[in-house]
């Protein structure tokens, strides 16, 4: 019996916290769609017109997403050898905050709202994303962005969590008295703070609401020069290689040198263009 047992935990772990296997992909792909569903679930509940009409299918929709995420975190619990590693985690502790609003909405009303946590679970997307290769690229500044778009966007996603959490939390702070509606209006909010655009046509009335607003904005100014920061030394990166493969390559038939960067073959006698050992050992290091 204990034997079937910790087959079973290993089986489970192999899914759930191994994204390199076939099975433990598919699970992350399904919990990512399952975590933008069910945010997107409590965002729609927030528009009244959309709550009155689908109020009932969203109430359903919440609490079988709460079941799925319970017995998710259940499992992760179970299949660990250590479980409360896992619950202390970061992770672990994220994983716990997605599902207990809907039961504390029981005792108290409106609590669900902070069920939006759950997007930070996306992160876990970054289990399933590899970075690769770019080489051979013909334009320098393409091969800048290309080699930084999945940082930036990495990037996007954290400030577009951010956006939600702010958003949210102004939302429950505020209310639709004061002009925040719902949540999609919090939102456009957080966005126009945060980029520090500042239009003015929502503003938030309460204390705890303007020093929510201080933060947004001075978090909008911290962050706002890191997407041309990643390009910047990308580009640098870029330079240095092509920079390499211009000034070592020599042509080994007929000795021509300064080939074109993106060049595989001497356009003087048509020979393949080569790095020394040492050489190729430099710019793997680049």
């Amino acid at each position: 019996m204990q034997d079937r047992i910790e087959t079973l935990r290993h089986n489970l772990y192999q899914v759930i916290y191994q994204a390199n296997t076939p099975t433990g992909r598919w699970f992350d792909i399904i919990l990512i769609i399952a975590i933008l569903a069910s945010v997107l679930t409590i965002v729609l509940d927030s528009v009244a017109d959309i709550s009155q009409q689908y109020g009932e299918q969203l109430f359903k929709a919440e609490w079988f997403f709460t079941v799925f995420f319970t017995v998710e975190y259940i499992l992760r619990i179970f299949c660990m050898h250590r479980p409360f590693k896992y619950i202390i985690s970061f992770y672990g502790i994220i994983d716990l905050l997605a599902i207990v609003p809907t039961y504390i909405s029981f005792f108290i009303p409106g609590f669900h709202a902070l069920l939006v946590i759950r997007i930070l679970r996306v992160l876990r997307i970054f289990r399933i994303l590899k970075l690769v290769q770019f080489i051979n690229q013909s334009n320098l500044l393409v091969n800048a962005l290309m080699a930084s778009r999945f940082k930036i966007t990495i990037f996007l996603f954290t400030i577009s969590t951010l956006l939600v959490v702010f958003g949210s939390t102004m939302y429950l702070i505020e209310g639709p008295e004061n002009g925040f509606t719902n949540i999609p209006v919090s939102i456009y909010w957080s966005v126009v703070t945060l980029t520090t655009v500042g239009f003015g046509d929502i503003t938030p009335k309460t204390d705890l609401g303007r020093a929510v607003s201080a933060i947004v904005m001075v978090t909008g100014y911290a962050i706002i020069a890191v997407p041309t920061g990643i390009f910047t030394a990308e580009l640098s990166q870029e330079m240095r290689k092509q920079s390499a493969r211009a000034d070592k390559r020599i042509c080994t038939r007929c000795r021509k040198s300064e080939h074109e960067p993106d060049a595989n073959y001497c356009r003087i006698c048509g020979e393949e263009l080569s790095y020394p050992v040492e050489d190729k050992k430099e710019i793997a290091s680049l």
